[in-house]
């Protein structure tokens, strides 16, 4: 039910509030932090190899592969570091949920392998367009120098 006068819903049990008007934000803070860690670790190899996805992506459509395979590591591994950190979020959000999308139709057009097979980047996605549209919060980099793109 919605508390008109407020417009938020009353809980089931009103004790947990005040938790979780706490947690919220550090809730929020780990998303973030887990999700661009998650990142750093899958471009770990694509920037001690930038060239290496170079075929993946042409197979793709990218050409040249030579330009977007480099592109894709910063993305990912770089872009991973500032979405843990909270700095320049929108942007470095904005580029993985379009790295993200590209694998969502690699999966499951390409290799046809249907929603099992883009799952992973489905969510993956929703998670870095939530950052696009909401930012940092104040546990961020980006609240400290009090400015957000």
């Amino acid at each position: 039910m919605t508390d008109l006068a407020s417009g938020r819903s009353r809980l089931i049990v009103p004790r947990l509030g005040g938790l979780y008007d706490r947690l919220g934000e550090s809730a929020e803070t780990l998303l973030r932090v887990v999700a661009g860690l998650l990142l750093v670790t899958h471009g770990y190899g694509k920037i001690l190899n930038p060239f290496g996805a170079s075929g993946m992506v042409e197979s793709l459509g990218f050409y040249p592969g030579a330009f977007w395979s480099p592109l894709l590591a910063v993305t990912e591994f770089f872009g991973g570091i500032l979405i843990a950190i909270g700095l320049l979020t929108r942007p470095a959000a904005f580029a993985a949920t379009i790295v993200l999308l590209v694998t969502v139709y690699f999966h499951w057009i390409v290799q046809d392998q249907g929603l099992g097979g883009a799952e992973k980047s489905i969510l993956w996605a929703a998670i870095t367009f939530y950052f696009v549209i909401r930012g940092a919060n104040s546990q961020s980099v980006d609240a400290r120098l009090g400015r957000q793109f």
